[in-house]
């Protein structure tokens, strides 16, 4: 150690005079009990009662003689339940948390100051042996994701990222074969004195020759000398072969065309929606197939940047790679965030729907809808049912004009812009829709630009008739406003559903798009019968095959 223990006895005789009182055995760990450190180095000193109490995990910061303490407290209970836990994830190394492992190694490296009896109860529940094995057969295992995952970028032209987890790989596999030999602490920040310990000239000269290597190296050279190196190691398990590597689906992802628009859901939550080209890349896909073949299929969509979509379906968990006979290929740091999926800003497109999907910025975009599913498929919905309503108080209006019937012609023109408001506001991703009543209010939500289709909904919304000129004025003002806000919403193409069994029949294969997908989310539907679309897959459903 750097420090000596009468200082160490010193520091903690002050330090305890700040800590509640109790009957404590007392270790040092971290880095100076390991032989490292620096005169910038924290003090760790972990507490241990024999009491069955739930300690807390946080630790208590003291700043002594111009260092800083950090008191953390623990049960033998706990601490038996700890290694336990251990054990068990060794089963499957690759599930034992990293702050477990932390925990278990800096506690058997640890130096005893008090209580030594109840310090060596506690480090024989793991022989030290057995932590070397662990950590050994974890740090492989990291390695082995990375250096599978590098394969895979390197594969989907992404050289750079390629570049990154073949380094991260090295560190890991490096860090495998440290720990076999019993340099077990997890920090990679010291990995130089590890080295330095381990006496092995050669593997220390190789490791910083590779290290070191610049930015001019060859990504594909680099990333075999680094799957050459593991191997010299031991780590098995990865070889040169992205043949080896297979696309596979991701649990709770799902698919959902609306016209020629490609939306995914992950999680039954996030919604993302695919521009053309990244939404031909997906529809390309054969899961269950290797990585190269699956590139071959997606460059044949006439993607250019096929292989860096499909590397972004990854980073976003849509898809999984799977090496063969080796499970997920899941990469992680250590000491860093969490491995798992990402999850990129919300999309900025306003409005947000239209009735071929959501909206998307570019043909080679995957973004992020700023709505959860359910809420994405109830406004998309209602988009789709109130411009589908708007056409139901047209043929109205048309019929109670041609008979002079003005009450009802003034309630069918209202009925007509309030329809359209409603989708309006569900484009810009308003639901649950507000009233009929405060629609027009409402609109303050949306953007500014739209202060011409607030005029006209004033107006609208409050109409009067009572002449066969207010009527033909009244029609005009009614057509400009709905084929303003169609414009607005992404609507401009809806049909004339009551014109003609055709422009009906296109009526409901638009809203069977939606059903299906606000019937899965259990998305509230705007009537109950419209389930019945799904039953009849968008036909009408008494009408004879």
């Amino acid at each position: 150690m750097i420090l000596t223990e009468d200082y160490l006895q010193d520091l903690l005789d002050k330090t305890l005079t700040q800590v509640r009182t109790g009957d404590w055995a007392v270790v040092l760990e971290g880095s100076i009990a390991e032989g490292f450190g620096n005169p910038g180095s924290d003090i760790d000193f972990l507490l241990i009662g024999r009491d069955e109490d739930d300690l807390p995990t946080m630790p208590s910061l003291f700043f002594v003689d111009g260092r800083r303490v950090e008191i953390r407290t623990r049960s033998l209970r706990q601490l038996t339940d700890q290694f336990a836990a251990l054990e068990t994830g060794a089963k499957r190394v690759g599930r034992i948390p990293e702050d477990l492992l932390n925990r278990c190694q800096r506690l058997l490296n640890s130096v005893p100051l008090r209580g030594h009896a109840l310090v060596d109860e506690v480090k024989s529940l793991l022989p030290a042996e057995r932590l070397r094995s662990i950590a050994a057969d974890w740090w492989a295992h990291s390695a082995r994701q990375s250096l599978r995952h590098a394969t895979a970028m390197m594969c989907l032209d992404e050289p750079e990222e390629a570049m990154d987890w073949a380094r991260a790989g090295l560190v890991q596999a490096v860090k495998a074969w440290a720990a076999g030999r019993g340099e077990t602490y997890l920090e990679p920040k010291w990995l130089s004195l590890q080295l330095d310990r381990a006496d092995r000239p050669d593997v220390r000269d190789r490791y910083w020759e590779l290290e070191s290597a610049g930015p001019d190296v060859a990504v594909d050279d680099y990333l075999g000398a680094c799957v050459e190196f593991a191997a010299e190691l031991g780590v098995t398990g990865v070889q040169r072969d992205p043949a080896r590597l297979t696309v596979e689906r991701q649990k709770g992802v799902t698919t959902w065309q609306t016209s020629e628009r490609v939306h995914v859901v992950r999680g039954r939550r996030d919604v993302f929606v695919l521009g053309e080209r990244a939404g031909q890349v997906w529809r390309s896909l054969v899961l269950g197939t290797p990585l190269p073949r699956v590139l071959a299929n997606a460059r044949a969509t006439g993607a250019a940047e096929a292989g860096p979509l499909l590397a972004h379906f990854l980073r976003l968990g849509l898809v999984r790679l799977a090496w063969k006979g080796g499970g997920t290929v899941a990469p992680a740091l250590p000491l860093a965030s969490p491995p798992g999926p990402l999850t990129p800003p919300p999309s900025t497109a306003r409005p947000l729907l239209s009735l071929r999907g959501a909206a998307v910025s570019g043909p080679d975009a995957v973004d992020l809808v700023p709505l959860p599913a359910d809420r994405f498929a109830a406004a998309a919905l209602a988009l789709a049912f109130s411009n589908m309503v708007v056409e139901n108080a047209r043929e109205d209006l048309a019929g109670a004009l041609r008979q002079g019937q003005w009450k009802v012609a003034e309630v069918s023109a209202r009925r007509a812009a309030q329809s359209a408001l409603r989708g309006l506001l569900c484009a810009y991703g308003v639901s649950p829709l507000p009233a009929d009543c405060d629609l027009v209010r409402r609109l303050s939500l949306l953007p500014s630009g739209i202060q011409s289709i607030r005029t006209l909904a004033n107006t609208l919304t409050r109409v009067s008739i009572d002449s066969p000129e207010r009527a033909e004025a009244v029609l005009r003002e009614l057509e400009q406003f709905i084929g303003l806000v169609r414009q607005a919403a992404g609507a401009d193409a809806f049909p004339a559903s009551f014109d003609s069994a055709d422009t009906w029949r296109a009526t409901l294969e638009l809203g069977h798009d939606w059903v299906r997908v606000a019937a899965h989310f259990d998305a509230e539907l705007p009537l109950q019968e419209v389930r019945d679309l799904v039953a009849s897959s968008g036909a009408q459903p008494h009408q004879a095959a």
